[in-house]
């Protein structure tokens, strides 16, 4: 197994960072990483925002209720970002692409292209020797983050990672069986009982950890949650707002 292969086998989320910030080098090398992630006919419809300030760090972390956020070495946010093609635009032409821009197309494409780089870097990172999380519960701070950050229309906040020089070594979660996620030619339907199988690996993975120890299983988690009315259409209200009417 080379070397890749094993980083990537050996993937857990760090939430417990000593107090080490990342050199420029490493924080240049990672962004470097990301922006060599593929993308949809060489749009890159992406950006990254170092957020060094403390304070801001601060408000994030506790808007979000994601602590690491402060504590890590170097946090970055990762957006989609189609603003630029508008800066290029002539007066002319920004009608007729803003409203070709608001497309359901264009908005995949950039959450799919950030979501690439995102990966490329969380990669990056551990390949160092440092761990990183990656957090989407930093849209529970829109859509005050959306100011904070001054994002023009076209730019979303996806996604955080916090990364640092790791201060803990956690379990590593179980996955989901490779027979219930690869398929060859069409989708397999029957996965029924290779769900409740993984659910009860799930439930002593969690019953045997050495911290936040629970007893819940991989579905029950989310159906418990899906089963109820969810106050989400402000998302899709504020991704409206961006300039995406998702048509």
């Amino acid at each position: 197994m080379n070397e890749v292969l094993q980083v990537i086998r050996q993937h857990r989320s760090i939430r417990k960072f000593k107090n080490i910030p990342l050199t420029g080098e490493q924080i240049e090398a990672i962004v470097d990483a990301a922006q060599m992630a593929p993308t949809s006919a060489h749009l890159q419809p992406f950006s990254m925002i170092g957020i060094t300030d403390r304070e801001l760090r601060k408000k994030i972390a506790v808007h979000s209720n994601n602590p690491w956020i402060e504590e890590c070495g170097y946090f970055y946010i990762f957006c989609t970002d189609l603003h630029r093609l508008m800066l290029a635009a002539n007066p002319d032409q920004q009608e007729k692409v803003s409203s070709n821009l608001g497309y359901s197309y264009f908005y995949q494409t950039a959450v799919l292209s950030a979501a690439l780089a995102l990966q490329n870097a969380n990669l990056a990172a551990e390949s160092m020797g440092l761990g990183a999380v990656i957090i989407g519960g930093i849209n529970e701070a829109l859509p005050a983050l959306d100011g904070w950050l001054d994002l023009p229309d076209f730019v979303i906040p996806l996604a955080g990672l916090a990364v640092g020089v790791p201060d803990e070594l956690p379990e590593q979660k179980p996955r989901l069986p490779r027979s219930a996620v690869f398929f060859e030619n069409q989708y397999n339907r029957d996965l029924k009982s290779q769900v409740e199988q993984y659910d009860r690996e799930v439930e002593e993975y969690y019953s045997a950890r050495t911290n936040n120890k629970r007893k819940v299983s991989w579905s029950g988690k989310f159906i418990s949650m899906l089963e109820k009315d969810l106050p989400l259409s402000g998302y899709t209200e504020y991704v409206k707002s961006k300039g995406f009417d998702l048509k």
